[in-house]
């Protein structure tokens, strides 16, 4: 899917279909307007955004990045998206029910902008999605 430079959208790493339909209930029910783009593994989402790069589409506003995928893991995702010159400057946000302190700094060595636990409740994954909403788009100012 072609996203124009004009578009304004999420990039979504998961893998469990069952994640992504409750990721994007949330989503629509805390106001997202923005197009949720969701990829099913590593591979898929470097994959689509060196096409994106290399096309000149839009990148994401930020990607919200499962770890335990098939193909390639998150960690692997989030290497390679960390060492490229361009997709570094793209906000990734690990998405993990991972607790463990050991991959999480691994994640933030690797250069991940936050590490966030998924939560186990929906309740409480509406605040998360309203909370990363907050911060992510309307506070911070991201890289042109």
């Amino acid at each position: 899917m072609a996203i124009l430079k004009k578009d304004r959208y999420l990039l979504i790493a998961e893998d469990d279909e069952d994640d992504r339909q409750l990721m994007q209930t949330a989503f629509a029910a805390k106001g997202f307007t923005e197009k949720l783009v969701f990829t099913e593994n590593g591979e898929e989402l470097l994959n689509y955004m060196f096409a994106a790069h290399q096309n000149d589409f839009a990148a994401p506003l930020f990607v919200l990045l499962d770890l335990n995928m098939p193909k390639k893991t998150g960690q692997e995702a989030l290497r390679e998206i960390k060492q490229h010159p361009i997709l570094r400057k793209i906000p990734v946000i690990v998405f993990s029910t991972t607790s463990n302190q050991q991959v999480i700094n691994n994640c933030y060595e690797l250069g991940a902008n936050s590490y966030i636990l998924k939560p186990p409740i929906y309740e409480s994954l509406l605040t998360a999605v309203e909370l990363l909403r907050k911060y992510w788009i309307e506070i911070v100012a991201s890289p042109a």
